[in-house]
């Protein structure tokens, strides 16, 4: 028999490695999920450095205070998202958390035996009338966003101040089950504690994620961001799904004014007031482009962990004073404009460059 000779595989040549690991990255990491990174690891860096500033800073009471401060913002910062992937933005937020707070528990002290469930859908529902109105100003009107959202933004409050007549609502007035609510645990990991409220944020941003992963309607919140006159063209209705966002973004403000009642208990007419600027700036911390067209729930999570993270160690820092803490947000806001419209753009054209030619 004859013997049959094995021939030998040449060995895979450098640029073909590197093409193929290249093409592998082009698939797996986007330049948003750079920025999602970059975001991880900043947290982690200000989570080190105050933990060497202030003393006791790695304990459980850190934990919640923070974690409950930011399942708030995280909570209207995924409704401000949909709002801003339109090319548009909703300034009213804090108003509409402040409103909805000051209104449901004005209806709870009259009417002490309101279930659970309907109190939150009272609240649900007052952020989305709330929400509905900007829309249809915006979408159907034609006015520009932050014309129409500063406008509410001061309407919104005043009529607080008008149907508040100077009363406070105070934790006494409130049913049992809603001023135990911050507390409850859902489960624990040592010290730390996951409390209900931290993970209906979470159970938030995961359902909004999904939302503009795979429905329809998140594709074409992307698309009009990206094109708003080529979505027209394409046959979107344009201003319906503005209005939707719109109606979104209030009913999720609602949600988050139901959980800053629960969490304070006693609410003023100054409620929220400058959440606004806390959710703007998780969102385009946490890599959602302010001109609409990319970003994603769960960057604005991170922002929202990273703001928050920043503000409640400002306060427990004595090296600060405290009128620095929102000069300190409006750095961060212009650092990921400045960043988002360089860095991730550049990112974005070589990663399209990459796609189109392969290399």
């Amino acid at each position: 028999m004859r013997s049959v000779r094995r021939v030998k595989e040449p060995a895979p040549r450098p640029k073909v490695l590197k093409r193929v690991t290249m093409r592998y990255l082009r698939r797996t990491i986007r330049p948003e999920q750079v920025r999602e990174l970059s975001l991880l690891f900043l947290i982690i860096v200000v989570v080190i450095f105050f933990g060497a500033q202030i003393e006791g800073y790695y304990s459980g009471r850190t934990f919640n205070r923070i974690a409950t401060s930011v399942a708030i913002v995280a909570v209207v910062a995924v409704g401000q998202t949909l709002v801003v992937l339109t090319r548009n933005i909703d300034l009213s937020v804090g108003s509409i958390v402040g409103f909805t707070a000051y209104f449901v528990g004005t209806q709870l002290g009259v009417w002490g035996d309101l279930p659970p469930l309907l109190t939150i859908l009272l609240a649900v529902g007052l952020g989305g009338a709330m929400g509905l109105v900007n829309g249809v100003i915006i979408a159907y009107g034609r006015v520009p966003a932050i014309i129409t959202t500063l406008g509410t933004l001061a309407i919104y409050r005043t009529i607080l101040v008008s149907y508040s007549g100077a009363r406070t609502v105070t934790t006494a007035s409130l049913p049992a089950w809603l001023v135990e609510l911050p507390r409850q645990t859902l489960f624990s990991l040592g010290a730390l504690e996951i409390r209900h409220m931290v993970g209906l944020a979470i159970v938030v941003v995961i359902l909004f994620q999904l939302v503009l992963n795979f429905l329809p309607f998140g594709r074409r919140l992307y698309a009009i961001g990206s094109n708003p006159e080529a979505a027209r063209m394409a046959g979107l209705p344009v201003s319906r799904i503005i209005l939707s966002a719109y109606a979104l973004c209030g009913a999720l403000a609602g949600l988050a004014g139901f959980m800053f009642l629960a969490r304070f208990g006693n609410i003023t007419v100054v409620a929220a007031q400058g959440l606004e600027l806390q959710v703007v700036a998780a969102v385009v911390v946490g890599g959602v482009n302010i001109f609409g067209g990319s970003g994603t729930a769960f960057g604005a999570l991170l922002g929202a962990v990273l703001i928050d993270t920043l503000e409640q160690s400002l306060i427990r820092w004595l090296q600060i004073s405290e009128f620095w803490r929102d000069a300190v947000l409006g750095l961060l806001i212009l650092l990921a404009v400045a960043s988002d419209a360089v860095l991730l753009n550049r990112l974005r054209r070589l990663w399209a460059r990459w796609e189109t030619y392969g290399h």
